[in-house]
């Protein structure tokens, strides 16, 4: 039996869908996702296995001109996402107004194949759909161009079929049980931020890291237990007197919002600790970026 392996990398610009296709894709939700643009920092690999093939999803950052060495970063993973893909998924939101030019940027130039992705169909109409087909069709000249909504999983069955006609054959590049090539402590530190995300507004959820300080699993008299202690890197003591609120209010409701959901992904219960720690200016400074696990 022959079997198929290969690398398929999702890009486009912020708030598009890429993490919420992946995590479609895949069955499981690995990337964080909330309302905000550049809500993903790195890339994130999710595996598909089945007897016959391996599909390894890379999930990246919307792609932007970058201000500061974090965004730099940023766009590194996406241009390594680009160079070992056999397929690239370029996702756009059907609501666009063609202004991808820093994405074409990256891929107009490449010789791997390219497939358009239309996505959130479900808020526009069919008339609107052949339009931007069309568009994308004489701007790119892609491998394909589907039509698809991530978040309501249409049309990605008709996807992954085409996917699979387009992969090498090739034996695995990851044991057939791995799903990630990330650690737990890595999601744990995502599910805190993605919280973070979805509690605070303006620049506090920018100017936010999350480090997992201590991560182990013991024996309570109530069964096993794992006990985390968590750092939150903020830049300024404003910030980290907003991400603590009145008596500790605001860190205690991200806390507890956090641990539920890291509980359902250890699928043990949790005791999580968080503090808050003021590193200024750390997005600009590369020996923070590098032990905080960017490619500074």
């Amino acid at each position: 039996m022959t079997h198929k392996a290969g690398y398929v990398s999702i890009i486009g610009k912020p708030n598009v869908g890429k993490s919420t296709l992946m995590n479609a894709l895949i069955g499981e939700k690995l990337s964080i996702i909330t309302p905000k643009a550049q809500t993903t920092r790195h890339r994130i690999l999710g595996i598909v296995n089945e007897p016959d093939y391996q599909i390894v999803f890379s999930d990246t950052p919307g792609i932007i001109q970058p201000k500061y060495n974090l965004q730099n970063s940023m766009m590194n993973f996406v241009n390594g996402a680009l160079v070992d893909a056999d397929l690239i998924l370029f996702v756009t939101d059907i609501n666009e107004q063609h202004d991808e030019d820093d994405v074409l940027a990256k891929i107009q130039n490449t010789n791997i194949p390219i497939v358009v992705l239309l996505n959130k169909i479900d808020q526009s109409t069919q008339e609107k759909v052949e339009e931007k087909k069309k568009y994308w069709e004489e701007k790119l000249k892609p491998k394909h161009i589907f039509a698809i909504s991530a978040l309501h999983h249409y049309n990605l069955d008709g996807l992954l079929d085409m996917i699979l006609e387009n992969l090498p054959e090739h034996p695995p590049y990851y044991d057939k049980e791995d799903l990630t090539d990330r650690s737990q402590r890595f999601f744990v530190s995502e599910i805190i931020r993605e919280k973070i995300f979805n509690h605070y507004q303006k620049e506090i959820p920018y100017s936010t890291e999350v480090i997992i300080q201590s991560f182990n699993e013991v024996n309570s008299k109530n069964g096993p237990l794992t006990r985390i202690t968590a750092e939150i890197i903020v830049e300024r003591d404003s910030q980290k007197n907003i991400l603590i609120g009145s008596g500790g209010s605001m860190l205690k409701k991200v806390g507890m919002d956090a641990r539920k959901d890291i509980e359902k992904f250890l699928e043990t219960k949790v005791f999580l600790e968080t503090f808050v720690k003021v590193i200024p200016d750390w997005r600009s400074k590369k020996n923070y970026l590098k032990s905080f696990g960017y490619d500074a």
